[in-house]
């Protein structure tokens, strides 16, 4: 059974590690405004005209197609990003970047979907290489994992509606770096956008997310991880997920929580697949460089295996090579045929009640079935966390949906979460944390893996179901009765921004039509 763990240093690393200094603050973010014209995505199904208004819901699998993100080498790693930026989309996206079209303008819920962090990397590569910057302006609901892997790197994002709503085509616009204010110049106007969490300021102002893990890093490798649930009566105003995350926080000072927090969070596991841990691997070695070995690691092959391609073998082993050189053995590294690893990894008992777990994959949800809160982050924030252990994370508001009533024949777990979805429309959950409530205890627990997997679709942050009676009987079928967390369930004075109730006995088998 998996535990968390503090740090293992390397022979001969502890030295460097003893005479390492603080870098402290580094150099704030190039204070200089960055200028371009605008890169607009209309609407072309708008009805009754062509380019009347932005285009919505921009998927990070049409800014970075699956095809394109492999990485064939780690000194190589964003030449496909590149090539393969909105290849289906807009073709002549590079070039038009390359032009000077550097403004990207497009509606809301820009970049929601996949945790693929190779599309902020890849956009903002390839405005660099012809000696440019990027920024990206959308309206509201901008993907939160695609933010918060943009900010890590250093690429300009902001969210405002109304610059959006009055961006023509060739308009010219600059952006100040400092203040984050964007100006149209060519219609005179300028625009504060939505402003940014404290945490996330800090870290775009001081350098990114490798910066961070290098000041952070010998504090981290000394700190050994501590986690504490809280008493009843603090544990009585706090959901099942806040009471995860309020046991995890490295900085035990921070007695109370609230929505848009931004603290530093144990991770009890911080899982890759084959597609993401290139990008995690390559983060790591530049902040750990070759001093410990990665904390709470695993990775799994389940994305580029069995095609037959030869990139896609380059792509696997890179991680190949870093689980032999680091001693990543089973079940910590899965090979080709293992299984899909939002399940594999709770068979192996290495997802367990009451943890809290980081995964460079959006569908990381999946690991709230078990009782955990399971979330997909960017490839970086997972290196940072085998570095230093922890991530940077921003608890999001809650909300509750209760699920009651008789599950109908040939209903599962799928039927139910594309019905959950089919309600919620367009909105969908606003970037909550969701908390389930098998009320009758009816769901078993592929039908709530389905469920919290799905929560990426939902654009949650994540999804979770308690620990219960059949959370704990499906470990002890497993041999893992004597889990080490005790159980959370949300307290009595838990308060939900929506609480909502879902009659299982109305749901049908339902088909997702394509698109």
């Amino acid at each position: 059974m998996h535990v968390i763990r503090g740090a293992t240093v390397k022979p001969g690393a502890t030295a460097g590690i003893a005479d390492e200094q603080d870098s402290g603050p580094v150099a704030a973010a190039k204070n200089r405004p960055v200028r371009g014209k605008a890169l607009i995505f209309w609407d072309p199904a708008l009805p009754g005209t062509k380019y009347g208004k932005k285009r919505d819901a921009i998927d990070t699998d049409q800014i970075t197609p699956a095809a394109d993100c492999v990485s064939e080498a780690l000194d190589t790693l964003d030449e496909r990003w590149k090539a393969g930026a909105f290849r289906y989309l807009m073709p002549d996206f590079r070039a038009r970047v390359h032009r000077g079209e550097t403004f990207v303008i497009a509606g809301h819920r820009f970049a929601i979907g996949s945790s693929r962090e190779m599309s902020p990397a890849g956009l903002k590569a390839i405005a660099e290489e012809v000696g440019l910057e990027m920024v990206i302006v959308c309206g509201g609901n901008m993907g939160d994992i695609f933010r918060r892997n943009a900010l890590n790197l250093g690429l300009h994002v902001a969210q405002s509606p109304n610059a959006v709503a009055d961006a023509r085509d060739g308009d010219e616009f600059s952006f100040d770096p400092e203040s984050r204010q964007i100006t149209n110049i060519t219609q005179g106007k300028v625009y504060d956008p939505v402003p940014l969490t404290p945490k996330e300021d800090e870290l775009r102002r001081s350098g990114g997310i490798v910066a961070a893990g290098r000041r952070e890093f010998r504090a981290s490798v000394e700190r050994e991880p501590r986690i504490e649930f809280p008493d009843e009566a603090i544990a009585r105003g706090l959901t099942t997920t806040e009471q995860i995350v309020w046991a995890h926080r490295v900085d035990k000072e921070q007695p109370l929580l609230k929505p848009g927090d931004t603290l530093r969070v144990y991770a009890d596991l911080l899982p890759a697949s084959d597609g993401t841990a290139p990008f995690a691997i390559h983060t790591f070695n530049q902040i750990a460089r070759g001093r410990i070995y990665p904390r709470q690691a695993a990775i799994a092959n389940d994305h580029f295996v069995f095609t037959g391609r030869e990139d896609d073998d380059k792509q696997t082993g890179i991680g190949r090579a870093f689980a032999r050189e680091q001693g990543l053995k089973p079940p910590y590294y899965a090979t080709p045929g293992d299984g899909i690893f939002h399940f594999y990894f709770p068979e192996q008992g290495l997802v367990l009640p009451g943890q809290f777990i980081p995964g460079a994959d959006s569908h990381s949800r999946a690991y709230g079935a078990y009782g955990a809160v399971g979330m997909g982050v960017g490839s970086t924030t997972l290196g940072f966390g085998w570095a230093t252990g922890y991530i940077y994370f921003t608890l999001a508001r809650a909300r509750r949906v209760i699920f009651s009533g008789t599950l109908e024949p040939w209903v599962s777990g799928k039927d139910i979460v594309l019905e959950l979805l089919r309600r919620w429309g367009a909105k969908q959950s606003q970037g909550m944390s969701v908390e389930f409530v098998d009320r009758d205890r009816q769901l078993p627990m592929a039908y709530r893996n389905t469920i919290a997997n799905m929560m990426a679709e939902a654009e949650a942050l994540n999804g979770i179901f308690a620990a219960d009676d059949i959370t704990r009987a499906w470990y002890a079928s497993k041999g893992l009765g004597d889990l080490p967390y005790p159980t959370v369930t949300a307290g009595s004075n838990a308060r939900y921004e929506i609480d909502e109730a879902m009659s299982l006995g109305d749901v049908a088998p339902m088909i997702a039509k394509p698109f």
